[in-house]
């Protein structure tokens, strides 16, 4: 699959017919979706598959989500690299993390299917998560303007309807920033590397999926309290929220919201 640099943009132009219209053809945009292998240090650690847009985030909110590093100032640099295959993204990192990033890679060469497989207690899958302090509140009346903007970071979504999105709420119901991709986890990591760099610390975020422990987890990791998400939380999702302090929400509709855990946030 070559990358062009045009699809750098996260979207691509096509022909498509309409049922109405099957006898002629109509432009029609569709989101690009590519292989996206972040490398430390000349190893290539992941290969996700992504929308090629804010790469760098992506790099630096699953380098933190993932705890491959404890700051941003643990990247020296990162380089945006297409191929003919896809995407390299090439992060430089210090000898330090680089060295915790091997002894992780050792630990886990040998195991076979999903990344749950083979634990024997619930507290054992992912990352340990140091519970979140109780720093954050929010006040649900300033839910539903948020969930108005969600759109306006969504650019590929609103042509194409293949995304989901990633947003930062602030205590007022404005959002700070968002990003968008074909994967909700990427979305997510996106957000979290945005974060970082713009120091937002205080308000929470929101996702336009469902909350599944991953997200949960992901966030958590970041210092993320307050977790607002479009759709539903898995059980797993609301078990590793209440071990670490996470406020989680779900069905965040106009008007609606179920909370999951932690609700002393929440006015």
């Amino acid at each position: 699959m070559a990358v062009h640099a045009g699809q750098l943009s996260g979207m691509s132009e096509t022909q498509v017919w309409q049922r109405a219209t099957l006898s002629s053809q109509q432009s029609d945009w569709l989101a690009d979706e590519v292989p996206v292998a972040l490398v430390y240090n000349g190893i290539s650690h992941v290969v996700m598959m992504a929308t090629p847009k804010d790469l760098d985030a992506f790099a630096i909110g699953f380098s933190l989500s993932e705890g491959i590093i404890a700051t941003p100032q643990d990247i020296f640099g990162i380089d945006v690299v297409p191929t003919c295959q896809g995407i390299e993204v090439q992060i430089e990192l210090s000898s330090r993390r680089f060295s915790g990033l091997k002894e992780q890679r050792r630990a886990l060469a040998g195991r076979t299917g999903c990344g749950v497989c083979g634990v024997e207690q619930l507290n054992e899958i992912g990352k340990p998560v140091p519970p979140l302090p109780f720093t954050q509140t929010f006040d649900l009346d300033n839910l539903d303007g948020a969930l108005r903007q969600l759109k306006d970071f969504q650019p590929v979504g609103q042509l194409t309807g293949c995304t989901h999105v990633a947003a930062w709420m602030t205590t007022e119901g404005q959002l700070s920033g968002g990003c968008e991709d074909v994967g909700r986890h990427v979305a997510l990591d996106k957000l979290l590397g945005y974060r970082s760099q713009a120091a937002w610390t205080t308000g929470a975020a929101l996702i336009s999926s469902r909350a599944s422990y991953e997200m949960v987890q992901k966030s958590a990791m970041c210092g993320v309290e307050i977790l607002f998400a479009v759709s539903a939380a898995t059980r797993l999702a609301v078990e590793v929220a209440e071990r670490s302090h996470l406020t989680l929400v779900g069905f965040s509709k106009p008007g609606r919201a179920t909370v999951y855990t932690h609700p002393q946030r929440l006015v």
